[in-house]
C-alpha cells in the first residue's frame, strides 16, 4: 500500500470490494430475486467500504497487514448466504475473486513503485484499469462458459479441490501484499509475478478439469441411456414380430372357424354352435395383451422386462399405479425402471435359488413418486458412496439411477432384507 488520505482509502477500498462482489454476482445463481439481491449487495458493499476506510484511518499499520485477509471471510460469508449454489462452488468463486483482487493490488503497487516513484494516483489508475478489464472479460467471455459448466462443477467439486484452490490463492495473496518483506527489488517483484501466474493457471486448470470430468460423466450416463433405449426398442421389435406372427396365425385359423360355424348353421345344430362360440371367445380373451398400467412408457418398459424375467423362470409381481401426464420424463423412466429391473433379473440368476421372484411397486403419494423393487438375492452387498457392489464389482446402472433421482431432488436407498435385495427410489414431482 502507498498510503493516502481518507478519501483515497475510500476510493481504493471501494474499487477492491466492488470487484469482488461484482465478480461473484456475475457467476452466481442468487437465492433471492435479482432486485433484492442487488440491493443487498449494494448495502453490504457500502458498509464494508466504510468499515475498511475507518480502520485505515484509525490504525494504518494493522490495516495494511490484516485488512485484506480479514475482510475475505466476511465477504465470503455474505456471498455464500446470498447464493443458492453449493458451498464448494461459492468458495471457488470467492477464491477466484480474491485472486483477481490480489493481481490488481500487486500490479498497482509495483508499477507505481517501479516506474513512478510510488505515486498513489498511478496505483489507483492501474488498479482501476485492471479491475475494469477483469470485470468486462468476466461479463463478456468467462460468465457464459462458467454458467454453462455450472452443473458439472456442482457434481464434481469437493472439499479437496476447494482446499487446493484456497492454498494457491492465499499463497499468491501473501506474495502480492507483502512483496517487500525482504525489500523492494527486481527479484522480489519477478518472484511475486510468477507465483501469481502459477496460482492463476492452477485455478484455471481446476475449473476446466472439473468441467471436463463432469461432461465426461454426463456423456457416459447419456451413452448408458442410449444403450438401454436401444435394448428396449429391440425387445419391443421382437414383441411386434411375435404379434405379427400371432395375427397371421389367427387369420389362418379364422377360415377354419368360419367353415365350422357354417357347418353348424347348415345342420341347425345351435346348441353345439353356442358351445363352440363360448370356447372361442374364452380363447380370444386369454390371448389379449395385458396392460400393466395406463402410462405408455412405464407400461412398455415393464412389459418388456417382465417378459424377459418370466422367460428365465422368474416370477414377477407388479403393483403399479401411474397415470399419463405425470411430470417425469420418459427417458428418466427408462433410466430408473430398466436399470432396477435388469439388476433384479441378474440378482435372481446369481442367487442360485430354485424359486426366484421380483416384486415391483410404483405409486404416487402426494407430490412424490415411490418406486420399490425387491428381488431374490443371496450374495454379499457392500454400499460404497451410495452404490451397491459385490465381489464381482459395482452394480449395473446404479449410478444412472442415483443421478436421475437427483435430477428430481429425490433419494435412493439400497439394502439387503431377508435374502432379498431391495431398491427404493423416491422422486419429488415438480409443480405441486
Amino acid at each position: 500500500m502507498l498510503g493516502g488520505s481518507f478519501g483515497v482509502a475510500i476510493l481504493r477500498n471501494g474499487m477492491s470490494i466492488i470487484l469482488m462482489l461484482s465478480f461473484f454476482l456475475m457467476l452466481d445463481r442468487p437465492r433471492l430475486p435479482m432486485k433484492k439481491t442487488v440491493c443487498g449487495y449494494v448495502l453490504f458493499g457500502f458498509s464494508m467500504i466504510m468499515v475498511c476506510s475507518l480502520w485505515y484511518l484509525l490504525d494504518y499499520a494493522s490495516f495494511i497487514k490484516m485488512a485484506p485477509l480479514s475482510s475475505l471471510p466476511l465477504i465470503g460469508i455474505f456471498c455464500t448466504l446470498m447464493s443458492r449454489d453449493k458451498i464448494y462452488l461459492s468458495l471457488y468463486k470467492m477464491g477466484a475473486a480474491f485472486y483477481l483482487f490480489s493481481v490488481g493490488t500487486f500490479l498497482g503497487v509495483d508499477v507505481s513503485r517501479w516506474w513512478f516513484d510510488g505515486n498513489l494516483w498511478v496505483d489507483i489508475l492501474v488498479r482501476f484499469l485492471c479491475y475494469s478489464v477483469m470485470l468486462v472479460f468476466t461479463w463478456k467471455k468467462f460468465r457464459k462458459q462458467f454458467l454453462e459448466g455450472l452443473d458439472f462443477l456442482v457434481e464434481e467439486m469437493d472439499l479437496f479441490s476447494t482446499f487446493t484452490l484456497f492454498i494457491s490463492v492465499f499463497f499468491g495473496a501473501i506474495i502480492a501484499y507483502w512483496p517487500n518483506l525482504q525489500g523492494f527489488s527486481v527479484f522480489n517483484m519477478v518472484r511475486a509475478f510468477f507465483v501469481l501466474v502459477m496460482a492463476g493457471f492452477l485455478q484455471y486448470t481446476i475449473l476446466h478439469l472439473y468441467i471436463h470430468l463432469g461432461r465426461e460423466h454426463h456423456f457416459q450416463t447419456e451413452k448408458e441411456l442410449l444403450e438401454l433405449n436401444e435394448q428396449l426398442l429391440r425387445s419391443q421389435l421382437d414383441l411386434v414380430g411375435e404379434s405379427e406372427k400371432e395375427a397371421a396365425r389367427i387369420r389362418h385359423d379364422v377360415r377354419h372357424h368360419v367353415l365350422l360355424i357354417k357347418d353348424y348353421i347348415e345342420k341347425g345344430d345351435m346348441e353345439n354352435l353356442m358351445d363352440y362360440l363360448d370356447e372361442y371367445g374364452e380363447d380370444v380373451g386369454n390371448r389379449r395383451v395385458k396392460v400393466i398400467c395406463a402410462h405408455p412408457a412405464v407400461n412398455s418398459i415393464l412389459s418388456v422386462y417382465t417378459r424377459q424375467a418370466r422367460s428365465k423362470k422368474i416370477a414377477v409381481n407388479l403393483d403399479v399405479g401411474v397415470m399419463p401426464g405425470i411430470q417425469v420424463r420418459d427417458i428418466d423412466w427408462v433410466a430408473i425402471l430398466a436399470n432396477i429391473f435388469e439388476n433384479a433379473i441378474h440378482g435372481c440368476q446369481d442367487s442360485g435359488k430354485m424359486e426366484q421372484e421380483i416384486d415391483i411397486y410404483i405409486g404416487i403419494k402426494g407430490n412424490k413418486v415411490i418406486i420399490q423393487c425387491a428381488n431374490t438375492y443371496t450374495g454379499n452387498v457392500r454400499i460404497r458412496q451410495g452404490l451397491p457392489g459385490s465381489g464381482k464389482g459395482e452394480g449395473i446402472g446404479t449410478a444412472s439411477i442415483i443421478k436421475t433421482a437427483s435430477r428430481y431432488g429425490g433419494e435412493v436407498d439400497f439394502a439387503m432384507e431377508d435374502d432379498r435385495f431391495v431398491s427404493r427410489i423416491m422422486l419429488n414431482l415438480p409443480g405441486k
